[in-house]
């Protein structure tokens, strides 16, 4: 698959197949975020990968919309210092979990970013030193239903029309 094809047919899975990930398809999703390009190439991040049930059960209780890591195969939390010293430091997380997304995608992997609303209450569930900060994690597995690739025009996107100024910014 081609990044354009992933982009356009990606969508958040929330329910996944009771089925572990191959270690190779771990190997290659968390490599993609290794990968990801940061400011100054600072690489801000640490991800840690969780497969134990019960971890992946405290971590869906952290966030408001966090339920989905509770039946994932892989949570992956990413793990940085603490983003007030710089904004890109967030954007830069960021951009490590969408190379991880897409990756995953590619390979058939179903996958959903969840906030964490309780960073102190993860931080001790992971046993993080307290100069690194959590506020992000993602959920990975076969998704429970693969439904049929979405149109091109994906239902609830604005046209590019309606979110691109040219040159300056004009009313629309």
């Amino acid at each position: 698959m081609d990044v354009i094809e992933a982009i356009r047919t990606k969508r958040a899975v929330r329910v996944f197949q009771d089925r572990p990930l191959p270690d190779d398809v771990i190997a290659a999703i968390l490599t993609a975020g290794r990968r990801a390009q940061s400011s100054k190439n600072s690489q801000p991040w640490h991800f840690v990968a969780v497969r134990e049930r019960g971890t992946l059960v405290a971590l869906s209780k952290l966030g408001t919309f966090a339920s989905h890591l509770a039946g994932a195969a892989l949570g992956v939390v990413i793990v940085t210092p603490d983003p007030a010293q710089r904004w890109s430091i967030m954007f830069d997380a960021g951009q490590s979990a969408s190379y991880m997304q897409l990756a995953a995608w590619d390979l058939g992997v179903g996958s959903c970013p969840a906030t964490i609303y309780e960073p102190e209450q993860a931080a001790a569930l992971l046993g993080l030193p307290p100069e690194w900060h959590v506020r992000a994690a993602l959920s990975f597995g076969y998704p429970a239903e693969l439904a049929e690739a979405p149109a091109p025009k994906r239902a609830g996107r604005r046209p590019l029309e309606e979110v691109v100024h040219w040159e300056k910014w004009r009313a629309i």
